[in-house]
């Protein structure tokens, strides 16, 4: 079985790789918490994928493609964090935000994943 470190350094070439919903929801347990500090926490796979189905559409306002530029990654048993540069490709731009990723796995897969970045800095890049 992989270790952490490895499903989460595959999850992150996943976004890169311009994987779809459903494949990226599979990485993750049926009960799992994806929480984007400070909005609310998504649980559940099925609410996590319509939740990245919702961001990730053509056209405007849409995002058409994320990048997970890993810069740092390290691992503490089944909790693995990422220092991170997200590239966000829109319709007519493209921008990047600094994240900081927390993730938890168990049995090769994410139980939870937070996100904390800053708000702010997202919402004005995002027009």
């Amino acid at each position: 079985m992989e270790s952490p470190i490895e499903v989460v350094r595959r999850f992150c070439a996943a976004w890169s790789d311009n994987a779809g919903a459903a494949e990226l929801a599979a990485f993750f347990t049926d009960d799992a918490v994806y929480h984007n500090i400070p909005l609310a926490p998504i649980t559940g796979r099925t609410a996590i994928a319509d939740t990245i189905s919702s961001f990730i559409r053509p056209g405007p306002p849409g995002i058409e493609h994320i990048e997970f530029r890993v810069l740092n990654i390290a691992a503490d048993g089944p909790v693995v964090m990422t220092e991170r540069v997200d590239v966000f490709k829109l319709p007519d731009r493209s921008f990047e935000l600094p994240v900081m990723g927390v993730f938890e796995v168990t049995d090769g897969r994410i139980g939870a994943w937070r996100d904390y970045f800053d708000m702010n800095q997202f919402t004005s890049r995002m027009g």
